[in-house]
């Protein structure tokens, strides 16, 4: 592995300035402002953007920016400022609204403005009208919960750094300057020592750990003497376990740990993404739906009301009885009612849905109900010709056995698959079911070192050292000079026995019991898989036969309202029958929307749960759109 060099710390210690302290201070300020909390906070967003691209082409094939740095202006800053709503302080806004305190500065801490994006919508004064794809990226930018879901992706891959830290070359480097006063005869004598260490470790991938250091020390006496001497100093050691924590399935089992959960926090987000998007959508359809029944509600009001009115005429003319028209003014209190429960739920379902987009809920917005147009569509097209109940052509007698007929894929949609043929797509693409099999191989793995604690602990360590070190009260002495055949070298053999592992015991236990476990969660979670599979795809044929059946009592519904007026008129029915079959179409009315609705949910639903609906990070999707053929 190519090493990384890097300083890891800097101290100065200083009582005073004499000699040669002037010069260590600037070094120090020289140390120091190498790196600015910007320099360290780009040099960490770098490597991790590295390691999540890296990650992202290893288990996914392809990769996507993951960010985590607030956005210039955001939607919900926007909003807040541009229709002026109530919030109680800056940090209602956003972070770079917060005040500098003697705690925090923005220009220390966060990127400048033009690095980062912006929302993209220009105009929130009035009241906007986004689409579900602009839903979708507006919660990718603004939901709470995605940019958590982010920032996991980001602490993992933080966390490898460091485990790949281990390994690498580490430096230390140290300035110190010491002013030092001993009594001396009469006295007392003062001096001044300067030093500077530079010391380096290595963690190699079999378990040895290499340290050395060098440190030259420069000391002067500041009275009448005026000795100086330079001393320099040098040591090394090696450890090299031959036993216990030897070999690279051992030592490097923390480092391979947290790439495989670098890995998993890759395949992780990506099913979260796929549920926020279907949470998003089914959570859009939902307030449309919800719209719609307004619709329906308040156009059945409308109709309760005419025949109120009607009854009224039809009473007083002494063609209807006085409490038949009471009972048209009942319904039409019903409806009343029940429009406005329909309009308040309906604001209630608004509200919510800004929230879960990271919106303000008394922000202005309104959605399109296009997405609802092209659901009637698609629904025209599917139950076109589709007669459920026939009662045209030749009907049997009444007590002719009943044959029912079971539904079927004659009229199914294109995710209508075969459930054998579902369950094995899912199992090839499930994210979260790769990451249960990996905790197995975690789990193994584990095993493995825990057995391996249980050993003889056998290491051999391997010193040298050379040169002199120097203090004040040394200072008279000659300079040290580095001279290897004056060196010295150790090497000690230890072996600490396996008589009593009561901890390394019962941890060994533990990580086989783990292991049991984790096979039957990875158990759990395929028979979870193919029960999502299995239960999605009956949710979609029983929401396409919703939608023929409602389609159906709507047509017969309308029917009906149309030929009771008629009758009622003629004064061949009662004004109960009207009454009836309006309800009755306020019911398939409604019926109708929530199964367009269902129908239109099970369909993303069936993609998350084959793990084939592929969304971006900026919250655009993918569907998936299998051959006729599965």
């Amino acid at each position: 592995m190519r090493p990384a060099w890097k300083l890891t710390s800097w101290r100065w210690r200083s009582a005073c300035r004499p000699g040669g302290s002037g010069l260590l201070l600037g070094l120090f300020l020289f140390a120091c402002g190498c790196h600015t909390p910007q320099g360290w906070r780009r040099q960490a967003d770098k490597t991790a953007e590295k390691i999540i691209t890296t990650k992202q082409e290893q288990a996914l094939g392809r990769t996507e920016p993951i960010t985590v740095d607030s956005a210039a202006e955001t939607l919900r800053r926007r909003l807040l400022l541009l229709q002026d709503l109530p919030r109680t302080g800056p940090a209602s806004q956003a972070l770079r609204d917060l005040e500098d305190t003697a705690y925090w500065s923005k220009k220390r801490h966060l990127p400048p403005a033009s690095d980062v994006a912006s929302a993209p919508w220009e105009n929130a004064m009035e009241p906007f009208r986004p689409t579900l794809v602009d839903a979708l990226q507006i919660a990718a930018r603004n939901s709470r919960e995605f940019q958590d879901a982010k920032d996991r992706v980001f602490r993992v891959a933080l966390d490898l750094d460091l485990e790949r830290d281990a390994f690498r070359l580490n430096f230390t480097g140290l300035l110190s300057s010491l002013l030092q006063s001993d009594p001396a005869g009469n006295g007392r004598q003062y001096g001044v020592k300067n030093s500077g260490d530079l010391s380096v470790t290595r963690t190699f991938r079999n378990g040895a750990e290499l340290s050395g250091a060098i440190a030259v020390d420069l000391v002067k006496v500041l009275s009448q003497e005026r000795h100086s001497s330079l001393g320099v100093f040098g040591d090394a050691s090696i450890s090299i376990p031959l036993l216990r924590g030897a070999g690279r399935k051992i030592a490097e089992e923390p480092l391979r740990q947290a790439e495989r959960d670098a890995v998993y926090a890759i395949y992780e987000f990506e099913q979260y993404k796929r549920e926020f998007a279907v949470t998003v959508a089914a959570d859009y359809l939902g307030v449309l739906l919800a719209l719609r029944r307004v619709g329906n509600e308040e156009e059945n009001y409308r109709r309760l009301v005419a025949s109120s009115r009607r009854a009224r005429r039809l009473s007083d003319s002494g063609r209807l009885p006085e409490f038949q028209f009471d009972q048209a003014v009942q319904d039409e209190l019903r409806a009343r009612q029940g429009w406005i429960q329909a309009k308040t739920s309906c604001q209630r379902s608004l509200d919510h849905f800004k929230v879960s987009l990271g919106l303000p809920p008394d922000a202005s917005m309104e959605l399109s109900e296009d997405e609802l147009g092209r659901l009637g569509t698609r629904a025209e097209e599917l139950t076109r010709g589709v007669v459920v109940a026939d009662y045209s052509g030749k009907i049997p007698p009444a007590d002719a056995p009943v044959v029912l007929k079971e539904p079927d894929r004659a009229r199914a949609g294109a995710l209508e698959l075969d459930e054998t043929a579902a369950v094995r797509l899912a199992l090839e693409a499930r994210s979260d079911l790769r990451v249960a099999l990996g905790r197995v191989e975690d789990a193994q793995r584990d095993v493995l070192v825990a057995a391996d604690r249980l050993r003889a602990e056998l290491t051999l360590l391997g010193t040298a050292s050379v040169g002199e070190s120097r203090s004040v009260s040394s200072a008279d002495e000659p300079d040290a000079k580095w001279r290897a055949d004056q060196a010295s070298y150790s090497g000690l053999l230890t072996l600490n026995l396996p008589l009593k592992r009561t901890s390394e015991r019962n941890q060994y236990r533990k990580s086989l019991i783990d292991l049991e476990k984790a096979v039957r969660d990875f158990q759990a979670k395929e028979d979870s898989v193919k029960l999502e599979v299995r239960d999605a795809l009956r949710s979609l044929l029983q929401a396409r036969e919703t939608v023929f059946i409602q389609t159906q009592a709507v047509r017969l519904a309308e029917k009906r309202v149309r030929s009771t007026d008629l009758f009622l008129q003629a004064g061949r029915a009662a004004i109960r029958d009207v009454l009836e079959a309006q309800d009755a179409l306020l019911t398939a009315q409604n019926s109708l929307s929530s199964a367009l609705v269902a129908y239109r949910v099970a369909e993303l639903q069936v993609q998350r749960d084959l793990g084939r609906l592929e969304v971006t990070v900026d919250g655009l999707w993918q569907e998936f759109r299998p051959e006729r053929g599965n």
